[in-house]
């Protein structure tokens, strides 16, 4: 099945499962934050193209479920870097600079 909103075209593969009306009503009379999720989910794919046809695309609802994250992602390697104490980054003349923050101050 496939929606169109605000010009942009959705396919749909909803849940096969949602929740029915009295578990709805039961989760809306107290939601609290991050306890309940939805039956779905809106996924909007992104990519860069060096020719002008990159951009948002393949707009889609599915069924609410685990997601396919890049192994190289920044949010996977925070924990390990933030307690790397000596950084060294590349510039583009080809030189290296260093980042040794001060020490953590006591707790």
């Amino acid at each position: 099945m496939t929606q169109t909103a605000h010009g942009v075209e959705f396919s749909q593969q909803l849940s096969e499962t949602p929740k029915s009306a009295e578990e709805r009503a039961a989760i809306l009379a107290n939601p609290g934050f991050g306890d309940y999720f939805t039956d779905n989910t809106v996924i909007v794919d992104y990519s860069v193209d060096t020719e002008g046809k990159g951009g948002w695309h393949s707009a889609r609802v599915e069924a609410y479920g685990p997601i396919s994250l890049d192994p190289s992602a920044a949010v996977l390697h925070y924990g390990q870097e933030i307690f790397e104490g000596l950084k060294a980054y590349r510039h583009a003349d080809g030189s290296v600079w260093t980042f040794r923050p001060g020490p953590t101050p006591p707790a």
